[in-house]
């Protein structure tokens, strides 16, 4: 039946009558229908730690959560992610006013957008970009002003040059993510630099996704934006449990930030979930204070699956930019002749029976991206070599 309406005009909001379906529904419906391995979205196949997993039950059955927690999240979840910050980075957070629990990252980016942003403010976005940036920048009535991180040597990298041309008299805000989805790519201290410079010069609030935080494989490890000088003030960073722990189902994420940016992205934050996740808030807490061997024994398990699909990938005929951090590889498909990469991907279950996903629908020009596709290796050994050997009916 359609819908009934007094007038001609749309139903849809003309801020977002660009965006349909995502590409990871569409994907992982494509996948379930054809049977095919899903390399497309990312979330694990097996859980996170047990302990953690036992965490949420008893915090069920001991009824802490299961009516509604209050606003800002629970006081355990605020003050294990602000001991978190001050044990990894030295950053020093009030669990009471400078930490907010989010329902995921998803929601902390809308949350700081919608809070932030005025009509018209422009948004600086390091592209290609996860699609709830775009969504999320044009709901709150901003203009998204894509910044290119072009491959170069392997990996994907800044033009800080680039960068700075973007900033005009109407921008508002940088919106950064690091380690970077979907291209891999760790903005290096050069660049973090740099960006720091910059907002400080002119001004600017940043928002920083750093949910894969825990998933840089170098020895550098995570550099926070808000650690650089003249950031800690006028950032709002974002993290998130799901990525970390593997439990992307429980949608537990977080903001710090100065007391009055937080003070803003709650009044947003609350008139969306209200609240969310209460007994997975508990689990959480707990999980941010398991040792260092954890957080160690999972970035190592992570580099391996990395390398295991990479050498297969590579040994198909793929061009791939090794990423540094995330666990998600593009790679580029002008090796077999092809040309589009949203073509290739909707064809390729029926060729292989595997799933990927085109990284041309994260950019503004998708000429930028029109021959890359970005897999992920979140999942078991047996899938990823599985995966491997079933595209191997590409070199043939």
């Amino acid at each position: 039946m359609t819908a009934m309406t007094s007038s001609a005009r749309p139903l849809l909001n003309r801020r977002l009558v660009e965006f349909g379906t995502t590409i990871f529904a569409e994907m992982s419906a494509l996948a379930v229908r054809t049977g095919s391995i899903n390399l497309g979205q990312g979330f694990p196949d097996t859980d996170g730690p047990e302990e953690v997993r036992e965490a949420a039950v008893r915090a069920l059955r001991d009824g802490r959560g299961n009516q509604y927690p209050p606003g800002p999240g629970v006081p355990e979840l605020r003050t294990a992610v602000a001991a978190h910050q001050e044990r990894r980075y030295g950053l020093s957070f009030d669990p009471d006013t400078e930490v907010l629990v989010t329902a995921g990252a998803t929601e902390a980016i809308a949350a700081s957008l919608l809070a932030l942003l005025e009509p018209g403010d422009e948004v600086v976005a390091l592209e290609p970009y996860y699609d709830s940036y775009a969504a999320s920048i044009a709901m709150a009535g901003g203009r998204r002003v894509p910044v290119t991180l072009r491959p170069h040597d392997g990996r994907f990298r800044l033009d800080l040059d680039e960068l700075r041309a973007a900033v005009t008299d109407r921008t508002r805000l940088l919106l950064v993510n690091t380690p970077h989805n979907p291209t891999g790519t760790v903005l290096t201290r050069e660049e973090l630099t740099a960006i720091a410079e910059l907002a400080v010069e002119r001004d600017l609030l940043v928002v920083t996704d750093e949910v894969y935080e825990h998933l840089v494989f170098d020895e550098a490890g995570h550099l926070p934006l808000a650690t650089f000088p003249g950031m800690r003030e006028r950032t709002v960073t974002i993290g998130s449990a799901g990525k970390t722990f593997s439990f992307t189902g429980w949608k537990v994420g977080w903001v710090t930030g100065a007391p009055d940016l937080v003070a803003a992205v709650r009044t947003a934050k609350q008139y969306l979930t209200y609240v969310s996740a209460g007994p997975f808030q508990y689990a959480i807490a707990e999980a941010l204070r398991l040792p260092d061997s954890y957080f160690e024994s999972f970035r190592a398990d992570l580099r391996r699956k990395r390398d295991l699909l990479g050498d297969g990938l590579r040994a198909v005929g793929f061009e791939v930019y090794q990423p540094r951090g995330t666990y998600f590889i593009t790679t580029d498909i002008t090796p077999f002749g092809e040309k589009d990469a949203y073509a290739f991907c909707r064809a390729l279950p029926e060729r292989c029976g595997v799933v990927a996903i085109p990284n041309s629908v994260f950019y503004d020009d998708p000429d930028a991206g029109r021959s890359q596709v970005r897999f992920t290796f979140c999942k078991k050994d047996d899938v990823l070599q599985e995966a491997a050997d079933r595209l191997q009916r590409l070199a043939s």
